[in-house]
């Protein structure tokens, strides 16, 4: 199975009424157990790279070609997405590795990989995170990106509301609103956009309460696919119900940690004397994807 473009997973799943599971993406580990639980599922996924990430492996290229070369080995498709940019340099280099523009990683006859081709780099999306700023800039930010990203070939996504679980405008109990979002999508042209509807990040027990009728409300008010961020404190059957009300692409982060996590401790509590990381690294990854798998299921199924 080839890389899939952003574009087309959210596409179909948009015409089955489903979603597509998208899972944040920290360490080799994390990318490996996602693609490994996508193909056990049977399902396309989205491999996400958040700004942080990024950081934590000092610069996008690495990370992203790691990505990149499991999605290409995979048997279920595989699309990469640049989450939660706010970094105005960290866009310019995403719309540069666009599958328009993007540089191939080798050169002449020989090149696995030719110049220009989606393959060169496998990032299909991003998305521009101005919601922090006063609304006339975040439709002004986000309208630069998307003219720019679009022109690369990427689909783009923006926030409208305050998603809970950060600083700032991410205070929780603020709500996105429909006429807001009906003008910021016609504004702005954006492919996708997230909302917040009740769910937080960082969350790490499945005790969120989404507003379903607003989730309704807001699939009526706007053109374009909604996206739930913070899905991991949504309990599955309330994942599954905003899923039936429009929400078109679920972001899951914390909850892979939280297993990962949970694993490496429990290996390293029943053998303390452990120094070879593989041995605590690979029952974790296996935990993810096991994870990673279920939410398929939930998920990818409405």
């Amino acid at each position: 199975m080839t890389l899939a473009p952003t574009a087309a997973l959210i596409s179909e799943a948009v015409a089955r009424g489903g979603a597509v599971p998208s899972f944040n993406v920290i360490s080799l580990e994390h990318a490996e157990a996602i693609v490994a639980g996508a193909d056990l599922a049977g399902v396309g996924v989205l491999l996400q790279l958040s700004e942080n990430a990024v950081r934590y492996h000092g610069g996008l290229r690495p990370i992203l070609a790691a990505c990149r070369e499991l999605a290409a080995s995979a048997r279920s498709p595989i699309g990469i997405h640049l989450d939660h940019v706010e970094s105005a340099a960290l866009v310019d280099e995403a719309i540069s590795l666009g599958p328009a523009f993007g540089a191939g990683l080798g050169s002449g006859p020989d090149s696995a990989v030719p110049t220009g081709s989606y393959a060169a780099w496998g990032l299909g999306s991003l998305m521009v995170d101005a919601s922090t700023e006063p609304y006339e800039r975040n439709v002004a930010l986000t309208a630069s990106v998307v003219t720019r990203g679009r022109a690369a070939g990427l689909w783009i996504e923006a926030e409208l509301g305050e998603v809970g679980g950060k600083d700032g405008a991410h205070a929780p109990g603020v709500r996105t609103d429909p006429l807001e979002a009906s003008r910021f999508v016609a504004a702005t042209g954006v492919d996708g956009l997230a909302v917040a509807v009740g769910s937080s990040h960082a969350m790490t027990e499945q005790t969120a309460s989404l507003d379903l009728d607003l989730i309704a409300r807001l699939a009526e008010a706007v053109s374009v696919p909604l996206v739930l961020h913070g899905s991991s404190g949504v309990p599955d059957a309330v994942l599954r119900q905003a899923i039936a009300a429009g929400i078109r692409k679920v972001n899951v982060g914390t909850g892979l940690n939280v297993a990962f996590t949970a694993e490496v401790r429990a290996v390293l509590a029943a053998q303390p004397d452990l120094t070879d990381p593989r041995r605590y690294l690979a029952p974790a990854r296996d935990r993810v994807s096991e994870l990673v798998a279920h939410l398929c299921e939930v998920i990818a199924g409405g």
